[in-house]
């Protein structure tokens, strides 16, 4: 049986990501200039993703989940063509495209009823009032499995905006660092690197806690970056050298002396 990656594929201003969503990893990006349409290079960009996954992986099973911004149909038909398991949005303002498609697909219409609150100003009393309202929703897609799990792997993606948050607030990917492309196009392949190194080190020193579901969770409760840095990085302490044997000395604490201990007896094993 071989392995299943789901890969999801996400539009940004100007840059196109795919991640991993068992890892929450980038495995790919594309940066491109501000001005360029959403569908810009998406075509060959994500056959570069499936060709350097099967490359890695001959034979595996790829599901893919991508936003609104990519919905056409030649993307459609990539994934089709190249046997992916895909759920994509479908704009509403873009389904008068499907009448000139050539070939046909399953398309899963949702109406969702959701208590909306009142965002406007209130008369404050003992509850807040709510209306009650239709939330509509429209994905392709060629899964055969029932509607509602249909939903339930597409809205799986969600998770994805978790690994942009953790890389704007940890790595400073929103951070416009220089006027020139390359410049920039640099930095932010620096901030995917840390991120993903992140990752990598807790998935090598730590068992997976979660299994697959429905949803495709991560299967590793993640640290961020953040929480990295103040438990193990930016403490006190000072290196000395008792007996001639160099030696980080730091605050007592149980907690932090019990995750180092941790982390450098699992280093070996996952090298």
């Amino acid at each position: 049986m071989s392995e299943r990656r789901l890969g999801q594929f996400q539009s940004g201003a100007t840059t196109l990501f795919c991640t991993i969503a068992q890892t929450g990893q980038i495995l790919d990006v594309l940066h491109r200039p501000g001005n360029a349409h959403d569908s810009r290079g998406a075509g060959d960009f994500i056959l570069d993703c499936l060709d350097a996954v099967e490359r890695a992986l001959p034979g595996v099973r790829i599901e893919a989940r991508l936003d609104g911004a990519f919905f056409s149909d030649e993307i459609v038909s990539i994934l089709s063509q190249r046997r992916v398991e895909f759920s994509m949005s479908a704009p509403f303002d873009r389904l008068a495209e499907l009448k000139a498609w050539a070939s046909s697909f399953r398309f899963v219409f949702i109406r969702q009823t959701r208590h909306c609150a009142d965002k406007g100003p209130i008369q404050l009393d003992l509850f807040v009032p709510y209306e009650t309202g239709c939330e509509f929703k429209v994905i392709v897609t060629n899964k055969t499995t029932s509607a509602a799990s249909v939903l339930g792997s597409h809205n799986g993606r969600g998770s994805q905006e978790a690994v942009f948050a953790d890389l704007k607030g940890d790595c400073h990917m929103d951070y416009v660092a220089v006027r020139r492309l390359h410049g920039n196009q640099t930095y932010l392949l620096a901030a995917l690197l840390a991120h993903n190194l992140n990752r990598e080190l807790q998935m090598a020193t730590r068992a997976p806690e979660r299994s697959t579901s429905k949803k495709r969770p991560a299967l590793w409760a993640f640290q961020t970056l953040a929480t990295i840095r103040r438990i193990l990085v930016q403490r006190a302490g000072r290196l000395t050298r008792p007996n001639g044997r160099l030696t980080l000395t730091m605050s007592a604490g149980e907690e932090t002396q019990r995750e180092l201990l941790a982390l450098l007896a699992a280093l070996p094993d996952a090298a």
